[in-house]
Formats: C-alpha cells, sequence, structure tokens
C-alpha cells in the first residue's frame, strides 16, 4: 500500500501548528483558513478534531500550561516549591508571551491548569496556610506571574531622549528599551523575592489565616 503524502491530520498536529503561529504574530494571526493552509488540508478537516478556533486556542493554553514544572512542590519546603514554580512558570510564559492573556483569565476547564491549581493550593494547605489564605496567594502569585509576561515595562519607555527633557527624574528612561530584559527579569524576581520573604514571617508569626 502506498505510504499517504502528508502526515495524517492530528489534534497535537493542529495545536503545534496554532502556537507557532500565536508565538510569531500573536491571537489575531490564528484562523481556521490559515491554519489549515499551514497543515496543508482542507479546513473541514480540522472540525474533525475541533469544534471552533476558540476549542484549539483553549489547547494551546493547555499545552503551554503543562510545560510548567509543578513536581516541585513534591517533598519541599513550601516557600522553596513557591519560588520554583513561580520561576517555572514564569519562563514558561516568557516564552509563549502571545497566550499570556487567554491564561491570565484562569485555568478554565484545562486539566493542566486545574492540576497546577491544585499543586499550588494543596502545598499551601499542606503547609498550615488557611484554606482563605491559600487562596489569596494562589492568586497574588497568579498577579505577579502573568502581569510580569503579558508585557515589558521597558519596553514601555521610547528611545528618545528629548521625550524626557521635562521630567528630571527620568532623564535615562531612553536607556530602559536597550535593557529591557535586564530591566523586566530583575523586578519579577525582586518582586519574588519580596513576596515569598513577607509571607514566609508572616509564616513564621503564625499568622495563617
Amino acid at each position: 500500500m502506498a505510504r499517504p503524502r502528508q502526515a495524517l491530520l492530528t489534534r497535537q498536529r493542529i495545536v503545534e501548528a496554532a502556537s507557532a503561529m500565536i508565538d510569531a504574530e500573536g491571537l489575531a494571526a490564528l484562523s481556521m483558513r490559515r491554519l489549515a493552509t499551514e497543515l496543508g488540508v482542507q479546513g473541514p478537516s480540522l472540525y474533525n478534531h475541533f469544534a471552533t478556533k476558540a476549542e484549539i486556542v483553549d489547547a494551546v493554553a493547555e499545552s503551554v500550561v503543562a510545560q510548567v514544572d509543578v513536581d516541585v512542590f513534591t517533598g519541599a519546603d513550601w516557600r522553596d516549591g513557591l519560588r520554583l514554580w513561580a520561576k517555572s512558570y514564569h519562563a514558561v510564559l516568557t516564552a509563549h508571551p502571545n497566550i499570556v492573556p487567554v491564561l491570565a483569565t484562569g485555568p478554565g476547564r484545562r486539566p493542566a491548569g486545574l492540576a497546577m491549581a491544585e499543586a499550588v493550593y494543596g502545598a499551601l494547605i499542606d503547609a498550615g496556610w488557611s484554606r482563605a489564605r491559600a487562596t489569596h496567594i494562589g492568586a497574588l502569585m497568579r498577579y505577579l506571574i502573568t502581569g510580569s509576561a503579558l508585557g515589558s515595562f521597558a519596553l514601555g519607555f521610547a528611545a528618545d531622549p528629548e521625550l524626557y527633557a521635562r521630567y528630571p527624574h527620568l532623564h535615562r528612561a531612553h536607556e530602559l528599551a536597550a535593557h529591557h530584559d535586564e530591566v523586566d527579569e530583575g523586578a519579577f524576581a525582586l518582586g519574588l523575592d519580596l513576596l515569598i520573604t513577607s509571607l514566609s514571617d508572616r509564616y513564621d508569626q503564625g499568622v495563617r489565616r
């Protein structure tokens, strides 16, 4: 029997192609027609695997979250687990920034997102935090991680020294864009350290509710 001219269409192939398109050009670039063309198939073929474009976007979000290391909580102190998980999540989102707006809305029905929430929340509960405070900590971590990945602080300043002539404290703001990786990563690291240090102090003082 002759081999097919191309690999069979699978959900995995669709998700990989959609993810690459979103990474390269953003969510707005994704369409069923363009995705079908990229995969070398007819548009209706996609509907054998996904009913809508929204389902494909959700599957891409799921595939991204699945890359986050949640095993770091196993056998670890909650502080270490939280720090390592946050760094892993931040690194994954930094590699896939265009899907962050979808992930920022929450886990929805995505298994990987729910498993991650379970791992974080469970680690905090097991450490002795109250359910209410563990919920607050989980939300706070999400604000820090997804917020830091939604956009670059440093790239928000134009590289035009004349623009800041009226703002004496911003006289070097035009240099930020050239050092955006250092600035943005440094800000995330500082925020994470301050957050965990503050939580650790409260925990050690017995303030866990």
